[in-house]
């Protein structure tokens, strides 16, 4: 697996991208940028479209990081694709994330809404974003627990130093 130095983590909600990027923060050193703090204002207001896109440019001028986070109808995932050597696609089913968000907090209306057309809404244009502004980095579409176990495991072992 090639170096990752700027990695984006997309998935639908209760994926567990933030635990991903904590984890993988953990494992290689990189800072992370989880992008709900940096995206949601106080009452949960969204960030408008160009303010977001200029938090973002600013985030991405980082030589490392790990930027987690989907957020949906109101992202831009075009500026932190476009500098991403690492795209990891969090592809769990909706059962498997309504159960984990219902196990973490109550969400708004709009989130189940997000959550449950995200195969068919949400996902088809995230594809088309990372083949349009991400062409170059290394994609994981992880689609299980398993797959996401097998891959941390690979980062790691990529993290140790070999001995002579």
């Amino acid at each position: 697996m090639a170096a990752m130095k700027r990695v984006v983590i997309l998935g639908r909600g209760g994926s567990g991208k933030s635990t991903l990027a904590a984890r993988l923060g953990a494992i290689t050193g990189l800072p992370v940028f989880e992008l709900d703090k940096h995206f949601w204002r106080p009452g949960l207001e969204a960030t408008p479209p160009d303010q977001w896109a200029a938090v973002q440019r600013e985030l991405v001028r980082d030589e490392t990081w790990i930027m987690d986070g989907d957020l949906g109808p109101y992202d831009v995932p075009d500026i932190r694709l476009q500098t991403a050597d690492t795209v990891i696609l969090l592809d769990f089913s909706f059962w498997r994330c309504a159960w984990r968000t219902i196990r973490r907090s109550r969400e708004r209306a709009d989130f189940w809404r997000w959550v449950w057309a995200y195969r068919r809404r949400s996902r088809p244009l995230l594809l088309a974003a990372i083949a349009t502004h991400a062409g170059n980095a290394n994609l994981h579409v992880l689609r299980n627990p398993h797959a996401l176990r097998r891959f941390v495991v690979q980062v790691t072992a990529d993290q140790t130093p070999s001995r002579p």
